[in-house]
């Protein structure tokens, strides 16, 4: 019988890491290769592989095995592997850091958003911001779901405000309102006055569709009861498509803090209960606060600060 290995000691095995030897290894398990990961280091192969020997040795423990398809980690190479992931995104915001906690940020905060966000707590962190750093500029770029969570992925945006029915498990999603929409008339069109309880009722009727900036949970609604299905109009922004309603172009589905919001919301008409309307959450999203820069750091904690300060659930 095997007697036990003992226990490394942490504080021999922290002066013997060589945080080099941790990159490289970091760089074999995105690799999945000795190969692959000389090549993203511009280094020769028999170097890599010397390192990831040191890096066992220093540890005392068998981090990967080489097969005919690369390197399988070990479990304790698994467990290596995320450290040194977490260290990673730790030493590159240690600059964003620094700066928060001296008051030295500037830079550019890019925030991409669906159209119509109506929020008192995006507005009041935006203004905050503003007033305590005013070396950040701040802006907002406005465009369609798909386009919005695209330009995050491709770091195009530090953050965006988007409706999200499949959310990434590698993106973080906070709620930041909760928005019901509901079908609207103009004062000039024929069911202006009414009230419908039946949404099916309204199929008939020539619609102004919102095309790209449609949630999920509106089209499911939407196609349950055939609406639309005589579209008269479309428009991906919702200014715009309110702006066809109001016209009489058609009925269509807004967002009810949007047409409350605005001055000329007696020229729009609801035509169903609330109590039926569809409704779904609008998140703020943003990557792993290792991986964001110190403006957006920022931000997300002025923003969370007025969510916890609501008081009330969404």
């Amino acid at each position: 019988m095997k007697s036990p290995q003992p226990q490394p000691d942490s504080g021999e095995m922290l002066r013997r890491l060589d945080l080099n030897l941790l990159k490289i290894f970091h760089e074999i398990t995105r690799a999945g290769s000795i190969g692959g990961a000389a090549k993203r280091l511009n280094l020769q192969q028999p170097s890599v592989s010397l390192a990831l020997k040191r890096l066992e040795e220093n540890l005392g423990v068998t981090l990967c095995l080489r097969t005919s398809r690369g390197v399988e980690l070990t479990p304790a190479g698994q467990v290596v592997a995320s450290l040194a992931e977490e260290l990673r995104g730790a030493v590159r915001n240690l600059p964003a850091a620094l700066a928060v906690a001296l008051g030295e940020v500037e830079g550019v905060l890019t925030i991409e958003a669906v159209s119509g966000v109506v929020s008192p707590e995006l507005d009041t962190a935006l203004a905050v911001m503003s007033r305590r750093h005013p070396r950040v500029r701040l802006r907002l770029g406005i465009a369609p779901q798909r386009n919005v969570l695209d330009a995050l992925l491709r770091d195009r945006a530090e953050l965006c405000i988007a409706f999200d029915a499949a959310p990434r498990a590698d993106l973080h999603y906070e709620a930041l309102v909760r928005e019901y929409q509901q079908i609207y008339c103009s004062t000039a069109h024929p069911l202006f006055g009414r009230h419908v309880t039946d949404p099916a009722l309204l199929a008939p009727e020539r619609f102004v569709l919102t095309g790209l900036d449609e949630p999920e949970e509106v089209q499911r609604y939407r196609l349950r009861y055939r609406l639309g299905e005589r579209p008269a109009g479309t428009s991906d922004h919702l200014d715009e498509a309110m702006r066809l309603i109001g016209a009489g172009v058609g009925i269509g589905f807004l967002p009810t803090v949007l047409v409350q919001g605005r001055a000329a919301q007696a020229q729009f008409w609801p035509l169903l209960p609330r109590a039926i309307l569809p409704n779904y959450l609008l998140y703020l999203i943003s990557k792993p606060e290792r991986d964001v820069t110190a403006p957006a750091l920022l931000f997300l904690r002025e923003i969370r600060r007025q969510l916890q300060g609501r008081g009330i659930p969404v």
